[in-house]
This record gives C-alpha cells, structure tokens and sequence, in this order.
C-alpha cells in the first residue's frame, strides 16, 4: 500500500498549494514540501531492503481482459529514479519559494510541480507498460503547462509548444512499440516482459519495436536530432530548467532505455541505432554548449552533451558500460541540479544571465561562486570530484569499443566531447566567477541569495564532493542495486575510486582537460572564425515544419469539413461501400446460407411496401420539412410494426416512444423555421446520391441476407440468451444488456443524452436574451393560428390521462428487468405524458405547475447510474456488475431484488430530464413567439395565456 502511496501523494497533494496561497507563500511552500518530504519518506523506508536485493510489488486489478492492470514494482532501478526526482524536487520546492517573486502565482506553480512529479514518479514505478504510457503521456502535459509557466513570455510559450509537440511525437510511436512488445510476449507486465529477452529479439517485429521505443526515448531525452526542443525549454523559471534537466523529464528517456536494456540491448541494431546517436550528441551538444553566451542555454546544451553520454554508454550494451551509465546519472544530477540553481541565482540578483557581462563575480558572490565552481569543475571531470570518476569510467568504456570494426572511431569522438566538456565548464568558472569584472553596470548589483536559494544547491554541492572522495561508501550500494536492476544478472567487476593507475581513460582525460583549456583560451578568435558559418537553425526548421504541417492540415480540413452535411454522408458511405466490396472480392468461393428464408405473410408485405413508398415519398418532397417529419414519423412506427411482427416489443414500445417525442420536439423546431429548405443539388449530384444511396442500401441488405441465412456458433446473443437470468437476474434479456452486460455503454449514452439536453439548452438560451431575443421580438408570423389552440376537451383528457400513463411508466420501469419495459422506456413513457399536458394547456399553464429543476434531474439521474456502477466495487466486482437476490415476504410472495434498478432509475431520470429540458426551452421560444402573435393579431388571443403569469427566462427552464 505504500508503495501506491508514493506514486498517488504527489497527485493528491497537488490540491494543497492551490488552498494553501490564501494562507501565504510560506504556508503554500511548506504544505507542498510536506507531500513530497512525507514520500521521500516512505520511499527511504525501503530503501535498505531494495538495496539488499528485495523487491517490493503491489497490483490492483483494474482492465484485466485488456492486460491493463495498476501495478507497481520498486527495485534498484526505480528507488535510483525515485529518489532523484523525490529529493531533487524537495530541494527545488525550497528554492523556488525564495526565487518566485511576489507577482508569480505561487499557488499555481506548485499545483503543475506536483502533478509533473507524480506523473514521473509513475513513470519509475509502473510495473504495466499500458500504465507507463499514460504516465508518460502526463508528463508531457504537465511540463507543457511548467515551461510554458510564464505565458507572458511568447518565448515561454513557443517553448512550450515545442517540447509538447516533439515529446508528444514521440510518445505516440512509444505506444505502438510498447503494444507490439506485449504482443510479442503476450503481457503488458514489466516484470514478464523484462524475463522474455530471447523471445523479444528473436521475434520479427523486434526491430520495429525497437525503433518506436527508442523514438519515445530519444525524443524525450533530446537526443539528435531531437535535441533542439530542450534548450528552448530555457523560457521556464529556473527551479523548471533545474528540475526537468537534472532529476526528471529528460531523464524519463534514459530511465526506459537502462529498463528496457535487459531485452533490448545486445543486437548491433541496438548498438549502432543507440551508441552512435548518443555519441553524436554527446560531441554535437558539446560543442554548442562552448558558443552560447546565455547561462542557461549554455547549461542545456551541456545537458543535451551528458545525456548523449549516458545514451552512449547504455549503447554499449556490456554490463560494465551500463555501471557507468548508471553512475553518472547520479552525478550529473547532483552537479547540474546544483549548476541550474546557481544560474538561476546569479540571474535573480544581477538581473541577466548573459556571460560576456560577468566577471569577477566570486568577490562578490563568494558563497554561490563557490558552489558554482565546484560543481562546474565536476562537470569538467576533474579530481577529485564526482564527474572525474564516472567520466573516467566512460572513456574507459569508449577505448574498449569497436564501431564498424573501427577500434578509432569511438575513442577520439569521446575525448573530444570530453575536451568540449572541459571547454564549456571551465568557461562558466573563468568568464564568470573569476578574472575582472567586464561590465561593472549590471542591472542589479551582485550578491549572495538569501539562504533558502543558496542552501538547496550547497547541499548537492556537498554530494558532489562526497560522492568524490569516497564512491565506494557514499554511491557504491546504490550504484550497485540499480546496475543490478538494469543488467538483470551478475554485476561485473569493478571498483569505485578515484585513482585506477596509468590507463588509456587517464590520458584521454588529460587530453581533454588541456585541449579544453586551450580551446578556452582561443575562445574570442574561435567566436569570431566560426560567427559568419553557416549552420542549420533547428529552431526555424522546427517553426518551418509546423508551418507546412499547420498549412496542409488547414487545406485538407477545408476541403473536407467544408460544413457540407451532404459531402461528409457521402464520403462516410462510400469509404463503407468500398470496405465492403474489398471483403466481399476477398472470398471469390462465395456461397449462399443453408437457413431457408421465411415466407412473406401479406400484413409483411403490405408494411414493407408502406416503408419503401413512404421512403421514396420522403426523398422526393424532403424539402417540404413538416411533410417530411410526417413521413419519417410514419416509417419510424412501421419499423416499430416491424419489431412486434419479430416478436421484439421491448424495440417496438422504444421505437414508438421515441417517435413520438422526437415529432413533437422537431414541430416545435420547424415552428421557428422556414417550412420549405431551397434546392441546392444539380441533377448530376442528385443521380450521384442515388446511385450511392441504392449501392449502399444493397450493400446494407445483401450483409443482413448472408448474416440471417447463416447458422453462426459462439454468437454473442447465444451468450446473453444463456446467461441473462443466470448472471443478470433477469429474463428480459433486452433489459440485462443494456443495465448488466453492456451497462457501461449505456451509462454513457445517458451521459451523451444529458449533454445534448444542456447543449440545447445553451444554444436556446441565446436565442431568448440579448440581440436574438430582440430579432424574435420583431418577427411576424407568417401563418395564421386556430383561435382555439387548446381544446377543452383534450385539455380534459389530457389531466385525466396523466396519472394514468404516469402508473403505466411506473409498471414498465418496475416490470422491466423480466418483462418488456425499463428505465428507458418508462422515461419516455412519462415524457409523453408530460409533453401532452404542453400540447394540450399550452405551455404557460404548464410550466406554473411543473415545479421541476430538470437540470438537477439529468444530473441526479448520472449520479444514481454511478453510485449503482461503482457500489460493484464495494463487492469486490467490476464497474457495474448488478447483484440480486430472491426475497420471500408472506402475503406478497416471492419476488426479486436487483442492483439494475438502481441503475435503471438513473437512466429514467436523465431521459425525462432531458426530453421535458429540451421541450421547456424550445417552448420558450414558441411562447415568445406566441406573445408576439398575441399583441399583433388580437383575434387569436388565448385565455388561457393571459391567465398565466408570465414567466421569466430562467423561470422558464
């Protein structure tokens, strides 16, 4: 349960910052440090045991049939990550409080931290690829929303963009890697899967597989040529770039590469795809990194360059490259976390981040000078520091590695990224914290943070010297626990020190850090030579490409979605008509079925020619809109004959119902509407649309024919027919699927029809206020109305009938679940109902007396659907299973007790909510209208109007 906890309290805890601002900045600082220091805390409290070699698992069942369960797993790999981004980001909640200014939305900020960590700590623990993915996915968004924190910036926006379309990219082909991967070994299980490396690599979707993950890590891990995003993520507040550089977002990649290495890793696809694009990042982001003059952009090309190193080494695939690789990315989350802070602070009390102004600036900013040299020498690789180690160990690694039987190639590409390395770092300590100040006029003038800005860094400071000096004690057990997660076996030999006598990587080391030394004493001459080259800009290709991909969408989407109802039916049905004729073609061996057709009774007969005639009748006078509601309104009750000559009366009372109220509901429509719609098609679009109409009309009939004259096995109706009573309860079997086997699609159709209720009403709502209400104010009614619209003697019938049909809905929603009925039918039994006292009382009478919120209704009804779905959980059973029992009550008798009523209660509150919804608001503006009619023709006045108060919009709905 703990291990659940860890991933869940970041997400839980994202509501605290957004309560906790009102009580001050401190208070929101301190409530957002608790959720992540409390799980830091259970984390550490397995720490010793993962080390140990245990690993700790928990496992809920959510999806099962779809291989989609919340599983978590914690071993030496996922306690490294977890750590880093749990401890780096209680280290970043600290500084961010003293960096953010009082104009900053503090709450806000800590709100996307939060949610961004927990997505990453998702990440590290999910022991589901299907669960990984949606994490995965999480942090795409959340850091969308953290780099594009400050949306003032259009450079924070555009960066912002950039990071989500390129990682979004790339996650997309992740997903199809991953789902092909489960395919390969039949389960979406880590744990499985990482036990499956023969299978994986000898399957032939393996390479497949192999490069859309390695889209999605790449991609996320900026390396070439996706590296361009991450530095225009530098728009970010520094405690961002601090975090997403060091513990998090850009490690996510790395993290599923040293994950998946067990069964990915050891192929030359997998060497030459991974070593050669971490190498030429490594070199690539090097060498950018020594040319930008901004701190931060010069720090996220550095990240870029150590991330490629990492990439590289996991690249390798031999065990002792993957030590290596896990090594450095502790240290390079110490020293660059640290590296961001102090940019960060040197940009918060001077005023700007650009190098060629500093100078000097130790004298002033001894504490953070101090911090910054430090961890910048480390980042350099040199001794005694961690970075010398772990950079050590890389060239090491290179000097053993062949690349197209070229034993050259990798050595001399790695020391020179590590002497662009030396390069780049030894710039930020010579041009900024020593020399002589270059430019004594600095927007503010320099000095040491507060303490809550320099103590987060000087403790990753502190790392960074320990981890140095003594590895074996300090990094050792973990380094050890999370290489032995990655290889998945035996570690190989090897020791943490800083001394590993006169070696290959010792004199690459030495030629790095002297090259890098003079390449920095050249650096003006090196600007000025390389000023006027010319070089691809990644950022205008990026902008260049989202222009073409923007304009072409735009073009396709135009000439598709051109508002024509007309052109969308017809390239739907002729994509269908085309689908299946390929099927149809596929079997040339066609055979007709063995099922003899029934014969053709006269009533049949004279139905179905009613139904074409009535069809034909409809396509020809279409544009007469009452005409045709009549007759579409008569083919709906024939295909209701239609039901009850096949012995379905649950479909035919459905099918009848609804026709009834979608005739009233669309004459009160057409009311307000022109009665006859232009001709707009041409003969030869009329003869196209035929010609598809009648090809897709036999199409539809000739798959019925072979599906009817056809004995299927193992049919899905077979299934419900012998387990409706069984395990529904009931022997309406209708009434079972739509509340038990396929009640989830049945809550959302109620979920859609409740949203189509309140869309409608927000449209009409329009209509009866501001300028449209002035427009209908003004209308003229073009026909003249009975003086006598409301009858008495069906006002009469009509209240006597109400109670009566009100007991009928009753018995149908009661009798439903063995007998034809239901919470739908029932609802539109009652709807009839209700809609008649309109018809028949007019709507003013009506409305004074129908003291119902039927907003309230839709939702009351969505809620008991729910609470009936998720009250199967309290029984330890999937959403919505219905339970039921026999009771046995003297005088009354045996009878029964089912969950679905509950349900079906819910689905007949959002039917009446929505049709008596939609019936008030269209109502409003028919009284509108009658209104009108009233003042200008007196001779059509209604008492029973005038009678009524007249009620306000809101009143009225």
């Amino acid at each position: 349960m703990s291990l659940t906890l860890i991933v869940l309290l970041p997400f839980i805890g994202a509501v605290l910052p957004a309560i906790m601002i009102r009580a001050g900045r401190n208070a929101c600082a301190t409530a957002t440090g608790s959720v992540t220091l409390l799980a830091l805390i259970l984390l550490m409290a397995k720490a010793p045991a993962v080390i140990a070699g245990e690993v700790f698992q928990v496992s809920y069942s959510w999806l099962p049939e779809l291989g989609l369960n919340v599983t978590f797993f914690l071993d030496g790999l996922g306690l490294l990550f977890a750590t880093l981004i749990l401890g780096i980001g209680l280290l970043i909640i600290i500084y961010a409080r003293f960096y953010l200014s009082k104009d900053d939305p503090m709450g806000r900020f800590y709100v996307f931290l939060l949610l961004f960590q927990g997505a990453m700590v998702g990440i590290v623990l999910s022991d589901n690829i299907l669960l990984l993915l949606i994490f995965w996915e999480l942090t795409s968004l959340s850091s969308f929303l953290l780099i594009g924190y400050w949306k003032h910036l259009p450079e924070g926006r555009q960066g912002a963009r950039m990071a989500l379309a390129v990682t979004g990219a790339g996650g997309l082909a992740m997903i199809a890697g991953m789902l092909i991967l489960g395919d390969i070994v039949g389960s979406y299980d880590l744990t499985v899967i990482l036990q499956n490396a023969d299978l994986i690599q000898a399957s032939p979707m393996y390479l497949p597989a192999l490069i859309l993950i390695l889209l999605g890590c790449f991609t996320k891990s900026a390396q070439f040529p996706f590296h361009f995003w991450l530095p225009h993520a530098m728009a970010a507040p520094t405690p961002v770039s601090a975090y997403l550089h060091s513990a998090t977002m850009v490690k996510a990649g790395i993290f599923l590469m040293a994950r998946m290495w067990p069964v990915l890793s050891g192929t030359p696809e997998w060497f030459y795809i991974v070593a050669t694009a971490g190498l030429m990042t490594m070199v690539l982001g090097a060498w950018i990194a020594i040319f930008k003059h901004d701190l931060k952009g010069l720090l996220a090309y550095s990240t870029v360059s150590h991330l490629g190193l990492v990439t590289m080494l996991l690249g390798f695939g031999t065990p002792m490259a993957a030590v290596a690789g896990v090594f450095h990315i502790i240290n390079h989350a110490t020293f660059k976390a640290a590296l961001f802070m102090t940019a960060g602070i040197i940009d918060h009390e001077t005023g700007t981040r650009d190098i060629r102004r500093f100078g000097g600036l130790l004298n002033l900013m001894p504490i953070a000078g101090t911090i910054g040299i430090i961890t910048a020498a480390s980042m350099a690789g040199i001794i005694p520091l961690n970075g010398f180690i772990s950079k050590e160990m890389m060239l090491e690694e290179a000097w053993h590695t062949m690349w197209l039987d070229q034993n050259w190639v990798v050595p001399l590409l790695a020391t020179v990224g590590a002497l662009f390395s030396v390069a780049y770092s030894f710039r930020f300590i010579f041009h900024v914290w020593l020399g002589k100040p270059r430019d004594e006029n600095l927007p503010h003038h320099p000095h040491d943070p507060p303490f809550g800005m320099w103590a987060p860094p000087a403790l990753l400071t502190v790392l960074v010297v320990l981890i140095g000096l003594f590895p074996a004690a300090i990094a050792g057990p973990l380094v050890a626990a999370t290489a032995g997660a990655v290889i998945g076996g035996e570690l190989p030999e090897y020791h943490l020190s800083l001394w590993h006598g006169l070696t290959p990587a010792l004199g690459m080391s030495v030629i790095a850090i002297i090259g890098g030394s003079l390449l920095l004493m050249r650096h003006g001459g090196l600007m000025s030579a390389t000023a006027n080259l010319s070089r691809p800009d990644a950022k205008a290709m990026f902008d260049c490409g989202m222009a073409k991909a923007v304009a072409l969408s735009r073009l396709v989407s135009d000439n598709l979605h051109n508002g024509s109802l007309q052109r969308y039916l017809a390239i739907t049905i002729i994509g269908s008509i085309g689908i299946g004729l390929s099927g149809f073609y596929a079997q040339p061996d066609f055979q007709s079925g063995t099922r003899e057709l029934l014969e053709v009774s006269p009533p049949a007969a004279i139905g179905w020619l009613l139904l074409v005639v009535t069809c034909i009748a409809s396509v020809f006078m279409h544009h007469n809109r009452l005409l045709t509601l009549l007759l579409v309104g008569v083919v709906g009750l024939i295909v209701s004959l239609g039901f009850i000559y096949l012995s379905a009366p649950d479909l035919a009372l459905t099918q009848i119902s609804v026709e009834v109220v979608t005739v009233i509901l669309m004459l009160l429509a057409l009311n307000i509407l022109p009665k006859e719609t232009p001709k707009e098609s041409l003969p030869g679009r009329k003869m196209r649309d035929g010609i598809v109409s009648i090809a897709a009309g036999l199409g539809v009939g000739g798959a019925i024919w072979a599906i009817m004259t056809r004995d299927l096995p193992n049919t899905i109706s077979s299934y419900h027919l012998a387990n409706s009573k069984t395990e529904g309860g009931g022997t309406n079997v209708v009434n079972v699927i739509l509340v038990d086997f396929r009640g989830f699609d049945t809550f959302g159709e109620i979920i859609v029809l409740g949203i189509a209720a309140l869309s409608i009403f927000a449209l009409i709502e329009t209509v009866t206020q501001g300028e449209a209400a002035k427009r209908l104010a003004n209308w003229v009614v073009s026909n003249r109305r009975s003086a006598d619209r409301h009858p008495m003697m069906m006002v009469v019938a009509t209240r006597v009938m109400l109670p009566l049909s009100l007991m009928v809905g009753v018995y149908i929603f009661l009798r439903g679940h063995n007998e034809p009925g239901g919470g739908f039918i029932a609802g539109l039994v009652v709807s009839v109902a209700l809609v008649m006292q309109y018809m028949a009382s007019g709507f003013g009478w009506t409305q004074n007396r129908m003291k119902v919120n039927y907003h309230g209704m839709i939702g009351l009804g969505v809620i008991a659907a729910a609470i009936t779905g998720v009250s199967a959980w309290v029984a330890g059973l999937p959403f919505l299973t219905s339970g039921f029992v026999h009771v046995h009550l003297p005088i009354v008798g045996e009878f029964e007790l089912a969950s679905a009523m509950g349900f079906d209660l819910g689905v007949f509150l959002t039917v009446v909510g929505a049709v008596m919804l939609a019936l008030a608001k269209l109502s409003q503006v028919e009284r509108m209208a009658e209104h009108v009619e009233i003042n200008t023709e007196p001779m059509d006045h209604d008492p029973s109007l005038s009678a009524a108060p007249a009620a306000t919009p809101g009143k009225e709905a």
